[in-house]
């Protein structure tokens, strides 16, 4: 599978904002946009005005990759959304939010999407007491997400344990017994990040 093995800060620098891919480094003062705030590259501040379609396709490239996934992902999740009741924009990053390594990231599990993508890979969670090592597995409301029995003795979980976690109203997580559940629909105001999926879909709807 294809997968991008260059530096993530490079990525954030080139969107313009943080995207916490690096986790914890992206809320000190050791994040590259803190210390290098303009794109990578011998030109990155000589870069010229961008048109209408530079502007989608960066949004486009920007929600793609602070969820990290590859193009052929992202669009079928737009694709799905379009054949969707709703708001277009709004239903494909629902559809986006509600992947098991992007919820265990939101539960505080993981520090960043990629360490939370690791951790599913590794079979470290289970989804209504059955094991789930698929990082795009769409969870649903009601669905219990736990650790492991057998992996709460790791490191991972010893420093969780207790956390006190900010994450969105519609999930909850445990951080004593390592269980959390899917309480509702993530609504668009509960995404943190600044998309304007507006742009995606006029994009993809040419």
């Amino acid at each position: 599978m294809a997968k991008y093995c260059g530096a993530d800060c490079r990525i954030c620098r080139r969107e313009g904002q943080k995207l916490f891919l690096k986790g914890d480094r992206c809320t000190t003062k050791k994040c590259a946009i803190e210390k290098r705030p303009k794109p990578p590259g011998q030109h990155g501040m000589g870069r010229k005005k961008v048109n209408e379609y530079g502007l989608q396709l960066r949004e486009k490239q920007k929600t793609k990759r602070a969820y990290g996934l590859l193009e052929k992902q992202f669009r079928a999740y737009y694709d799905k959304a379009a054949r969707a009741k709703g708001i277009t924009g709004e239903t494909m990053l629902r559809l986006i939010e509600m992947r098991l390594d992007n919820v265990v990231y939101r539960m505080g599990i993981g520090s960043s999407r990629a360490q939370s993508r690791q951790i599913v890979n590794h079979g470290h969670i289970t989804v209504n007491g059955k094991d789930v090592n698929i990082p795009s597995y769409q969870v649903k409301v009601g669905d219990i997400i736990a650790i492991k029995e057998n992996k709460k003795e790791n490191a991972l979980c010893k420093e969780l344990k207790g956390a006190k976690i900010v994450m969105p109203k519609w999930l909850q997580f445990d951080t004593e017994k390592f269980v959390g559940s899917i309480l509702q629909l993530p609504q668009r105001s509960d995404i943190d990040l600044t998309i304007n999926e507006r742009l995606i879909v006029e994009l993809y709807s040419k």
